[in-house]
């Protein structure tokens, strides 16, 4: 019933018409900006600068109640005290309850290729934590691989330096920030883990709230965009967990990270498509282990493919994507001699469904997800519905 129900609202979506007179909907990945890039780029002469963006979703798991949730409402402002010098922040509303700084950095040019950045900044991994508007990619959710393995909306505070080489079309990223927090004092004599095997690392961000700094980690990302069409990224973030005082000298209340990964994007007419690799290895997660009576793994990692293809006329202003993503990702991909691989960590999704670009700015998605793991517990599938918007 609920795939008949599927495709009856895919079909809806398909046939919605609306007269659009703004331009078209550029998804070249070279030309491509984020809500901070878009910020610093589009103030034309004016000192403050307002944009925002959210979205409303609706996940039906088969089997069990559905849920509607205002996931994201953000507000964007950016001020440009001269032409050297801005500063950009984002504040989140998340599921209409919660609020957070989700950036606030001070941007100073150096020269037209060349920039130093310092506050809370996002860290450049893969493609959806730095590109995770709405109507930026497919799906009503982002890719579950940018959730459990790069703990997206993944950001800290630091300082560093970004720009290109403009002659050899690189684009590049290096930051110190300060990392994950991974123990802390239970208040009783004892330590509280806070890194696990489900999800990594995500419980461990800080996200800038009284962040606890031990030692610091780097981060890096090169982007190449020399041929047309096509973006490929390269990325690094290295370094060690932080613990509270009380406890950052015990054995086992730190870990250490060395996280790499590859994405490409690429653009041709109707057609686009876009692909990440990730793979995260963890030390000293026995004596992690150990200590918080965790499951941490000693590696991760996690894939995805996507294709999609605009069904209405190349000239038209409107966008109809239809597309699938196919997505493995594994949270124990490798795990210390004491501890036993958990295969409902290694999961598989394939999503298939409808973006429906009916003005830049504004998407209506509908996507099925065919959810699986290696363990034998069955896993519903899922139907999603979502309407974003980006100003």
């Amino acid at each position: 019933m609920k795939r008949v129900l599927l495709v009856l609202a895919l079909a809806f979506t398909s046939i919605i018409t609306a007269q659009i007179t703004q331009d078209s909907i550029n998804l070249d990945p070279q030309k491509q900006l984020n809500a901070a890039q878009s910020i610093l780029s589009g103030n034309y002469g004016k000192r403050v600068t307002i944009g925002g963006y959210g979205e409303i979703t609706y996940n039906q798991p088969e089997g069990d109640n559905g849920e509607l949730d205002v996931q994201r409402l953000v507000l964007l402002v950016g001020y440009k005290f001269n032409e050297k010098t801005q500063f950009v922040t984002e504040i989140e509303v998340e599921h209409v309850e919660e609020i957070f700084v989700e950036q606030a950095f001070v941007n100073y040019a150096i020269s037209d290729n060349m920039s130093l950045r310092g506050g809370l900044m996002l860290v450049p991994m893969g493609i959806v934590n730095e590109y995770h508007e709405p109507t930026t990619f497919n799906g009503t959710e982002r890719p579950a691989l940018d959730n459990v393995i790069v703990p997206t909306t993944w950001r800290e505070i630091g300082v560093g330096v970004t720009g290109r080489f403009s002659e050899i079309s690189l684009g590049y990223q290096a930051y110190i920030f300060n990392g994950f927090k991974s123990t802390n004092a239970d208040g009783a004599g004892g330590v509280n883990g806070v890194l696990k095997g489900s999800n990594g690392l995500r419980g461990g961000r800080q996200k800038a709230i009284k962040s606890t700094v031990d030692t610091p980690t780097l981060s890096a990302k090169f982007d190449y965009y020399g041929i047309p069409g096509l973006r490929l990224g390269l990325s690094g973030y290295f370094g060690q967990t932080q613990a509270e005082d009380d406890v950052e000298d015990i054995d086992g209340a730190n870990i250490g990270i060395a996280m790499v990964g590859f994405d490409a994007r690429y653009n041709y007419r109707n057609f686009t498509a876009r692909g990440q690799f990730i793979y995260a290895s963890l030390s000293d997660t026995d004596a992690y282990n150990a200590l918080t009576e965790s499951d941490l793994g000693s590696a991760m990692q996690g894939y995805y493919v996507e294709a999609a293809y605009n069904l209405l006329p190349i000239a038209k202003r409107q966008k109809l994507f239809a597309f699938a993503r196919y997505e493995n990702y594994d949270t124990h991909a490798a795990t210390e001699d004491n501890l036993v691989r958990n295969d409902a960590f290694n999961r598989t999704d394939l999503t298939t469904g409808l973006s429906y670009h009916i003005a830049p700015g504004v998407v209506v998605k509908g996507d099925y997800q065919f959810r699986d793991n290696k363990s034998d517990a069955d896993v519903p599938n899922q139907l999603n519905f979502g309407l974003g918007v980006w100003f």
